[in-house]
Parts: C-alpha cells; structure tokens; sequence
C-alpha cells in the first residue's frame, strides 16, 4: 500500500475536524463533570451509616463496571425509545453524554471514596471537638487533603473519557472518530485518515495531561522536596564514625 501523503496533509491542516474536536471537548467536559458529581454523591452513600444506601450504591456500581459502555450508550439511544413508547427519545448527543456520564460516575465514587477514606479519622474528630458540623468538616478539613489523593487518578480518567467518546460514533454523534469514518467511507483512504484522527486525539490530550499537572502543582500534589539544609561538608564525603 502507497501511502498518500497529499491526502494526509490535505485533511490534516483542513479545518473538517475543528468542530468535532470541540464536540468531543465539550463531551468529555460535561460527561466528567456529572461524573464527578455522581461520584461524590455515591462516596458519601457509600461511607453511609445507612446499609441501604451501601447496598444501593454497591448495586450502581456492579451494574456500570460490568456492563460495557457501548452497550449502555446503545441502550440510552435505542432502547430506552422502545421501553417508553417514544415518550423519551434522546438526541444522540444528549443520550451518550448520560451514558458516558453514568458509566464514569461508578468509577469517581471509587477514587473519591478512596480519597476521603485516605483522610486520618483523628481529622474528623478534632473538627467535632472544635464544634464543626459534619458538612463544614468535610468541607474545611476533609476534602483539602482528600484533593491531593483524588485528583491524579480523576486526571487519568478525563483522559481516558476522552477517548472513550469514540465510541459515540455507533450512534452517530458527530466527534472525531465519526468524521474520520464518514471521511473514509467516501474516499477509502483509511491510513491516511486514522492518522489524522489519532494525531487529533493525541493533541488533545496533551492538553488535558498539561492542565492535569498545573492543577496537580496548584493543589501541591507530589513528593514534597526537602527544606533539610545541605550538609557542611563534602557531598560525597561519608559520616564520620567515633568509636570509643
């Protein structure tokens, strides 16, 4: 096979992947922010003294985990149609948003339990002793620390999302992956235009892992350096043993 650099560059620097890369932005933004929400509502019945409401979110996430996304993005623009007679009939936008929106919900509840769970209880009870309620306690002492478990792996999963929204192509939401497979179809330069789409995928998510580790530096994530002064002496030079 000749690879057809005219091609390649053509559709590379033309501007038919403006807009979908900005759909596909968009998705993955408004998908991980009611993630995020969904997440932190679940942490919270998940850390519950209420067993039905363990129970409840133990049942959310067994049932998203397990089944794949595909299937659940087909069932919110097909099937959910046929169960309601019509009555609710999302537009493929809007449907695979909430897919991917569910799906990535049952995993922010795991990192974001495991952050709060990550917080020294002794935290929560001194915030009771100081007479802080159980909201401003969480708010004020818990969460700040709990951040600095919670954002790197919430960081991964933005970029993972945003290559999940290839899969919104099987109901033909207008994203990358689906402009590249209309592009294809027509002109059977598959090559040529899956490069195009990956070098797309590729940037953007140099743009996410770039503004992953600005906030992770904001929110002071990492190994802290050593504030220790140097040593006096030679830096190689070993400690010096007194034997009496």
């Amino acid at each position: 096979m000749v690879f057809d650099s005219k091609a390649f560059f053509d559709t590379l620097f033309s501007s038919i992947f403006i807009v979908p890369a900005l759909t596909t932005l968009g998705i993955t933004l408004v998908a991980m922010a009611l993630a995020m929400a969904l997440g932190f509502g679940g942490a919270l019945a998940a850390l519950s003294r209420y067993r039905a409401l363990r129970w409840l979110v133990q049942g959310y996430l067994g049932f998203f985990r397990g089944v794949p996304v595909l299937v659940q993005i087909v069932f919110w623009y097909n099937a959910l149609p046929v169960l309601t007679n019509n009555a609710i009939n999302l537009p493929a936008l809007v449907a695979g948003t909430i897919a991917l929106a569910l799906n990535e919900g049952a995993y922010m509840t795991e990192i974001i339990r495991s952050g709060l769970l990550s917080v020294d209880p002794g935290q929560r009870e001194a915030a009771r002793a100081l007479g802080m309620t159980k909201p401003k306690a969480l708010r004020r002492i818990v969460l700040p620390q709990a951040l600095k478990v919670i954002i790197p792996p919430t960081g991964n999963q933005f970029i993972a999302m945003l290559k999940t929204t290839s899969l919104l192509f099987a109901i033909a939401v207008p994203e990358i992956f689906s402009t590249g497979t209309n592009i294809y179809s027509q002109d059977f330069k598959y090559f040529e235009v899956l490069a195009v789409v990956s070098i797309w995928y590729l940037g953007l998510t140099a743009l996410l892992t770039a503004l992953q580790k600005v906030i992770e530096r904001r929110f002071g994530v990492g190994p802290r350096k050593s504030k220790r002064p140097p040593a006096t002496g030679a830096p190689d030079a070993p400690l010096a043993v007194e034997h009496g």
